[in-house]
């Protein structure tokens, strides 16, 4: 994703054009990494689940041990003061941010109640309808609570799924669907995975290795109010490999069909298809 040249920065009280320096070189964020965001989206003209978002990044904060400066209510209330700023037909990424700025006990701690915050929107195209995904196998797995904070949208997880990306780069796909520690499908490297077998849906457990992510729940409910069984499983790579469907789900493209996964392939089937046309119906129901 190339940085946009239609970018707005809110930071210390105000709006401003560009990408403007939002961190000092001693902040706790800048090296000792307590960072944390959240991703939500403007597209023809709604935004959906935007307060769930701006929710998800305080809990986020919470997790790291910093100080929310805001309320879900006043980070939407930002936000979609500075959407005025976007033509009309743009698509957005709103992303609202909070990391440490001095330290606490041993410098290693970030002080709890010096929090910096920042919302960055940034016009990203939504994917074409007909993007698709294609995913392999990592040598990566996803952490568990009692080795990352996998509890928050963290920056500091991100390099762990840019290298199974970058490992599925080299080996020819555009993602990874990546192990939990007890070898079990969790997720892709970059959002939820979900499969079809014989008309029912698949989802892997929460089991406190990912975020389940707001877009999913989004489709698990509106596919269930429309008749569809909704199974959390545990799930294995084997089980993927049989699968009818299989597709992603995640802020940035909402849905995403998967074609292949190692050697089996897929084709884009009904349910797939019908998640995006009730995601898309919601969403400007919504809106």
């Amino acid at each position: 994703m190339a940085l946009s040249d239609t970018v707005w920065t809110y930071f210390e009280g105000s709006w401003h054009k560009g990408n403007v320096p939002v961190m000092r070189a001693a902040d706790h964020g800048a090296w000792l990494g307590s960072g944390v965001f959240d991703g939500a989206r403007w597209f023809e003209g709604v935004s959906p689940d935007l307060h769930a978002h701006c929710a998800r990044v305080n809990a986020s904060a919470r997790a790291l041990g910093l100080t929310p400066t805001h309320s879900a209510d006043d980070l939407v209330a930002l936000a979609q003061e500075g959407l005025k700023n976007f033509a009309k037909g743009a698509a957005v990424y709103i992303r609202p941010m909070y990391w440490g700025i001095e330290n606490g006990l041993l410098g290693i701690l970030p002080d709890p109640d010096t929090t910096g915050m920042c919302i960055c929107l940034e016009e990203v195209a939504m994917p074409d309808q007909s993007a698709t995904a294609t995913l392999t196998t990592t040598q990566f797995r996803r952490p568990v609570l009692a080795d990352a904070v996998v509890n928050a949208k963290a920056a500091c997880l991100y390099p762990n799924n840019a290298r199974m990306i970058r490992e599925a780069m080299q080996k020819g796909f555009n993602n990874a669907l990546v192990a939990d520690a007890n070898g079990n499908v969790a997720e892709s490297a970059s959002s939820n995975v979900f499969m079809v077998k014989d008309g029912e849906l698949f989802t892997p457990i929460a089991n406190g290795t990912f975020l389940a992510g707001i877009t999913r729940k989004r489709h698990m409910a509106l596919l269930r109010q429309d008749g569809v069984p909704v199974h959390e499983a545990t799930l294995s790579f084997d089980d993927f490999h049989t699968a009818d469907e299989v597709f992603l789900t995640g802020n940035m493209s909402k849905i995403t069909p998967v074609t292949q996964f190692d050697d089996t392939n897929y084709q884009i089937g009904p349910i797939t298809k019908r998640a995006r046309d009730l995601y898309w119906d919601w969403a400007h129901s919504e809106g």
